[in-house]
């Protein structure tokens, strides 16, 4: 005779949750309840624009599935809906192109100065169906220097982004960390002063800075134009950099409410 206990249906499952995704659902839980106050008055057109580009730009700090808690413009379209707020998806994704640059514009002159030691390495995404190359660079802090997305990975490509992000920076670096990538010593050569170190699992940091950016651009599966996705790509690294506190917007605000303070700051410049 089996005296086995049965197998029990109505037992109560357990989910458990690392320490990444409970910190992601605090980030997103802190973000709305700082907009909950504009709840009464009503939203304005001018904050609906702004908690739009800070949510759609919001990222997880890992590259990985179970912690990376990314909205997608649904998620923004529904979470202004329990505001009294309708607006469509299409319409969150157009402001995120028109304004984003703007609100870009207007925090630069709080920028921190770039570091001269710099860390350059490149990643995938997919656009229209087909791969671009996206060129990234940080500094010795962590901050993200300038990005550039490419068709193809050659010396022009390269040289295109040092001259780019050295013009809007007014920064030459005196160390750069690569890969092993047989474009870099001919283009570091051309850069004054600049010393090449391309070690083994030196440029760590920056490739693993690449996931932040894989995880805003996971749920949106592919993108469409590149233009766009110039702007989405360079929109995710300021927010990337006003989180860091490489701004001096809210620097004194925690970090839970950095960017909701910075964004309001800004949408008034714009």
């Amino acid at each position: 005779m089996n005296t086995a206990e049965p197998y029990r249906t109505s037992r109560t499952p357990k989910f458990r949750t690392d320490h990444a995704t409970e910190t992601a659902l605090l980030h997103l839980l802190c973000a709305a309840q700082t907009d909950c106050r504009h709840e009464t008055p009503p939203l304005s057109p001018r904050c609906c624009r702004t908690i739009c580009l800070r949510w759609f730009l919001f990222s997880a700090r890992r590259d990985r599935p179970c912690g990376a808690l990314v909205p997608a413009l649904r998620d923004a379209e529904e979470l202004l809906a329990e505001r009294g707020v309708e607006v469509d998806h299409v319409s969150v994704y157009r402001w995120v192109q028109r304004f984003m640059p703007l609100v870009a514009d207007a925090a630069r002159p709080c920028r921190h100065a770039v570091g001269d030691r710099w860390q350059v390495d490149e990643t995938y995404v997919k656009v229209a169906g087909q791969w671009r190359y996206v060129y990234r660079a940080i500094d010795q802090t962590g901050q993200v220097i300038d990005v550039f997305v490419s068709w193809q990975r050659d010396a022009n490509a390269a040289r295109r982004f040092f001259q780019q992000a050295m013009g809007a920076t007014k920064v030459a670096p005196i160390e750069v960390t690569t890969d092993k990538a047989p474009v870099y010593p001919g283009v570091l050569e051309e850069l004054p002063a600049a010393w090449h170190r391309s070690d083994q699992y030196a440029n760590n940091r920056v490739e693993a800075d690449h996931g932040r950016l894989r995880a805003r651009l996971r749920p949106m599966r592919g993108l469409k134009q590149d233009r766009n996705t110039r702007v989405i790509i360079a929109g995710h690294a300021f927010v990337q950099n006003g989180r860091r506190g490489h701004y001096e917007l809210a620097v004194d605000e925690p970090v839970t409410r950095r960017l909701a303070i910075a964004f309001q700051e800004l949408a008034l410049a714009i």
